[in-house]
């Protein structure tokens, strides 16, 4: 069926109003970023506190919810001392705090905790702070990436096992539905529907097992846990995997439907047009299923919502339809030999109008995502989204130079065709018959007449596209299965790199982070440290000025006061930093008078962590002093 016929047109806007109504019954996250991120923690990282605090507070850039273990705090003897699981501040979806126990030991405490977004993507992370003095051991954690574990990877690989369930389904469904009907008596054909269906349900059941572990860094052998799994199902993600089982349950009925009306063995099917309530199921069910993942991933979570909502739908169903289609396409045009039916060249020419609609679509809708997700032209080169998506932006390319030799195999493939079919109709004849169809009518492989074309030379056959082509159109045939079988290899390199997009951290969520980190870290570390040499007019105070306190260069500027707050002259000042945790130092500052002040305008620190300044004062020829004290090295803003 021609795609720009009214049924279709009919049929594109139901889909266009059924993925807005969800975008409007799911989509009301709020604007938040897509990845939760850290921005700030009471106590602070890196903080000594001189009272036992009673809570400790997680605040981050978007809406979180926890599991029990969400959160513990961690004495320096590595006991867990937070007796209760965490909650929400004041009803506040970005915050979680625990209650701390009464007695707290004096030393360094360990904060570690694991939520999940509202994107659905668990992120972990640990920070320490301190009670009256750091201590020499703190307890262990681990902090790695959520995917980096057995259950992560498990959970990755069926998550694109059901990308490409989807794309096999919605696209060799529609190929039958919109443009050869008659492909769906292909024995492939069924296997290719039946394949994408249970590739999909086997990875959803699947996801839906490793949901628990994968929350809350559990093993695999806890995915039958019945405590997680009744988690899991009343959650969110898992509530978006439950529906969809329902949904391919359905369609599970419906393709069992379709299928028995073709009763034809494969080599002489029964081919059948499907009506508008056929097509409108379809539409209906392949944009059901597009939601179950829109609602739990990047779109339900950021800026524009309302509007992510059905970009992403728009954006899996025109993927499922061109990639789907094309290994459709493949599949049919390698079929030979005896009693196998060719498909059409207006079915393929009816598929690239399509192919053509989808990837304007696909183009379209990713541009309006990469623009949401990594909001800056800088984003593109220094965050991890940003890398992927150029490399994604890459192969598209490729694909769309692929995809342009398809148009032109199949353009010629058509001109072909037509004019085979010319050179048929036009044989002389004493006398000619009406056409048993009406122009324009299906023929009984599902194509068309050619428009104009009446009536058949009598006696004579009508010439089927279907029959045995000429040289050239085979030639052009072989040329096109070899285009395509490379558009299709590039595309199912598109759709690897975006699910490995969905999994990772947009740059407006990491750009929001370093803001967040940059406001709660001051960008200059002042310490003032006392000294006194036990003598009169020997002691005072210096001051320490390290910008930006961060890993990298740093310029150190000291000021040494007297008792009664004057500024003092000394004859020496030396600094030297060590960080005696990795066995780091000492590094020598280097500082040189200035006439006033000493300073140093090149330490390089390599570390981030807690470092100990060792402060010497020289006040006379034999007088001198040397202090310690601790400042914390961040890391860089933006790394």
């Amino acid at each position: 069926m021609p795609t720009g016929s009214p049924a279709v047109r009919r049929s594109a806007t139901l889909l266009t109003l059924v993925a807005a109504l969800c975008a409007l019954l799911l989509g009301g996250a709020g604007t938040a970023f897509g990845h939760a991120a850290l921005s700030g923690s009471d106590p602070a990282d890196g903080s000594v506190l001189k009272q036992d605090p009673k809570h400790v507070t997680l605040t981050f850039t978007e809406s979180v919810s926890f599991p029990d273990e969400a959160l513990r705090v961690l004495s320096p003897q590595n006991e867990r001392v937070n007796p209760r699981p965490a909650q929400h501040v004041d009803g506040k979806e970005n915050t979680a705090r625990v209650e701390l126990s009464g007695k707290l030991p004096r030393g360094t405490y360990t904060v570690a905790w694991r939520v999940v977004s509202a994107d659905g993507h668990p992120i972990s992370g640990a920070f320490v702070f301190s009670i009256g003095e750091p201590s020499a051991t703190t307890a262990v954690v681990a902090t790695g990436s959520p995917d980096d574990t057995a259950v992560g990877r498990l959970h990755s690989a069926f998550r694109y096992v059901a990308y490409g369930g989807l794309a096999l389904l919605v696209g060799a469904a529609a190929f039958v539905l919109l443009c050869w009907p008659a492909a769906g008596a292909h024995r492939p054909v069924r296997r290719l529907l039946w394949a994408g269906w249970l590739a999909l349900a086997a990875s959803t059941v699947v996801l839906l097992l490793l949901r628990g572990p994968y929350e809350t860094a559990g093993q695999v052998s806890s995915v039958f846990d019945p405590a997680q799994l009744g988690r899991t199902v009343t959650g969110r993600p898992g509530g978006a995997l439950i529906a969809r089982l329902v949904l391919l349950a359905v369609a599970a009925l419906a393709l069992r439907r379709v299928a028995l009306r073709f009763p034809g063995p494969d080599g002489g099917p029964q081919p059948q047009d499907f009506g508008a309530p056929v097509r409108r199921t379809g539409v209906l069910l392949a944009v059901a299923l597009a939601v179950t993942w829109a609602a739990v991933e990047h779109a339900s979570a950021g800026v524009q919502v309302v509007l992510a909502m059905p970009v992403a739908v728009l954006h899996l169903l025109a993927m499922g339809v061109w990639l789907g289609g094309l290994l459709t396409l493949l599949l049919l045009l390698r079929r030979r030999g005896p009693g196998s039916q060719e498909i059409p060249a207006a079915a393929i020419g009816r598929f690239s109008k399509l192919a053509f609609r989808a990837v304007v679509v696909l183009v379209g809708t990713g541009v309006y995502q990469s623009w949401r997700q990594v909001g800056s032209w800088e984003a593109l080169s220094t965050t991890a989204y940003g890398k992927i998506l150029v490399v994604k932006l890459a192969a598209v390319v490729l694909v769309l130079w692929a995809a342009s030799f398809s148009r032109r195999w199949t353009a010629r493939l058509l001109h072909e065709s037509l004019s085979s079919a010319r050179q048929a109709l036009s044989v002389p004849a004493p006398d000619r018959v009406p056409a048993a169809r009406t122009v324009g009518a299906p023929t009984s492989s599902g194509a068309s007449h050619l428009d104009g074309v009446s009536a058949v030379p009598a006696g004579e056959e009508v010439r089927d596209e279907t029959g045995p082509p000429v040289p050239e159109a085979a030639g052009h045939r072989r040329s096109l299965r070899r285009t395509v079988a490379v558009e299709a290899v590039l595309g199912v390199l598109v759709l690897a790199i975006t699910t490995l997009l969905t999994g990772t951290q947009p740059s407006r969520a990491a750009g929001e982070k370093i803001s967040a980190a940059s406001a709660e870290e001051p960008r200059v570390k002042v310490v003032t440290v006392p000294f006194d040499m036990g003598k009169a007019n020997h002691r005072g105070t210096v001051q320490i000025t390290l910008t930006p306190g961060q890993v990298g260069e740093n310029t150190v500027e000291a000021v040494v006061f007297t008792a009664d707050g004057g500024l003092a002259v000394v004859p020496e000042l030396r600094l030297t930093l060590t960080q005696d945790a990795l066995g780091i130092g000492p590094l020598d500052a280097k500082l040189k008078n200035q006439k006033g002040f000493w300073a140093a305008y090149d330490l390089r620190l390599p570390m981030q962590g807690e470092w100990t300044m060792n402060i010497t004062v020289r006040t006379t020829d034999i007088d001198q002093v040397t202090v310690r004290e601790t400042v914390r090295i961040t890391p860089v803003s933006g790394s």
